[in-house]
């Protein structure tokens, strides 16, 4: 659009919209449903993503030692695992404190008299808990903790040092897997549903400049150039995305505030929470979302009533 013409483009814009509110309404309804529809798809992949990563931060190694092993060995290995690299912390886990855990756990009568049953013995081996930076590394610290020498000598297996590493390694497997194809799936579905609004705009918008040809064939025949017939149109229709989106944005925002707290208290299990960067963004995509297949639409839109 030529500078020169963009208050011109604008005046015509407004009234146009003015004019012929009921096509220029059912436009941004059209698109504040569908970037509603793509925020709301956006914003639940964010919160299914926290919820993922929450779980793939208590992925851990458990390293089970013997009961005969020498504690000065056990923190020498402890502070050896603590400097490889993607190993956030190393903890000991006592005998006494995994039993504990398993009371906690399997909190239930059937567990209490199984610990009674053991007349003061404990057979639950202590262990070294190993957090990870990166939980996608979980396999190959626990390979590398398998073939080290001076795990072997205080493993809880001796002879195969690797069965006294576990990390629910099928467990893991999965959930990793599961998560790589959400991530996919959230990135395709958000391009078909902004392909989906693209089209439904580019339609609205050819509506209306086909009840307006005639117009545009009078301009043609002054000498009007392309970029002064176009103006209008492609202001329209960007005044138009902007709105939609702008209400799908604040629809959105009360939903979040005033919905997620009361599925968060119901469901305290999970983590439902959005932080403020994950929400702007959000708001700022679909606004330039909204502003791209405004003009774009319009753009290709009016491309047929402007060949000579």
């Amino acid at each position: 659009m030529v500078p020169s013409t963009f208050g011109y483009s604008m005046r015509e814009a407004g009234h146009h919209i003015r004019r012929n509110w009921s096509t220029c309404l059912g436009a941004i309804v059209t698109i504040f449903l569908s970037l509603f529809v793509i925020g709301v798809f956006v914003l639940g992949s964010a919160l299914l993503g926290s919820m993922v990563g929450n779980v793939e931060d208590r992925v851990t190694i458990q390293a089970f030692l013997s009961d005969s092993a020498d504690q000065s060995a056990v923190d020498s290995l402890q502070q050896k695992i603590e400097g490889w690299d993607n190993v956030e912390s190393v903890t000991y886990k006592s005998k006494d404190e995994a039993l504990q855990e398993y009371r906690d756990t399997m909190s239930n009568r059937n567990a209490e008299d199984a610990v009674e049953a053991l007349d003061g013995e404990n057979p639950v081996p202590a262990s070294l808990v190993i957090k990870l930076d990166d939980p996608q590394q979980v396999e190959s610290v626990a390979s590398r903790l398998s073939d080290d020498s001076d795990f072997s000598k205080v493993s809880d297996d001796s002879e195969d040092p690797s069965q006294s590493v576990q990390y629910g390694r099928e467990t893991v497997e999965r959930l990793f897997s599961v998560t790589s194809w959400l991530r996919v799936a959230a990135i395709v579905l958000v391009l078909m549903l902004t392909f989906v609004a693209f089209v439904f705009i580019n339609n609205t918008i050819r509506l209306a400049i086909s009840a307006r040809r005639r117009e545009i064939a009078i301009e043609r025949l002054v000498g009007a150039s392309n970029g002064f017939i176009r103006g209008p149109f492609i202001a329209e229709g960007a005044i138009e995305a902007l709105i939609g989106a702008l209400l799908a944005i604040v629809v959105l925002h009360v939903c979040s505030v005033y919905l997620l707290p009361q599925v968060t208290e119901t469901l305290k299990f999970l983590d439902f929470s959005l932080s403020d960067t994950v929400m702007i963004r959000t708001y700022v995509a679909l606004l330039l979302i909204g502003l791209v297949i405004g003009l774009f639409g319009s753009a290709i839109a009016m491309r047929r009533y402007l060949k000579v």
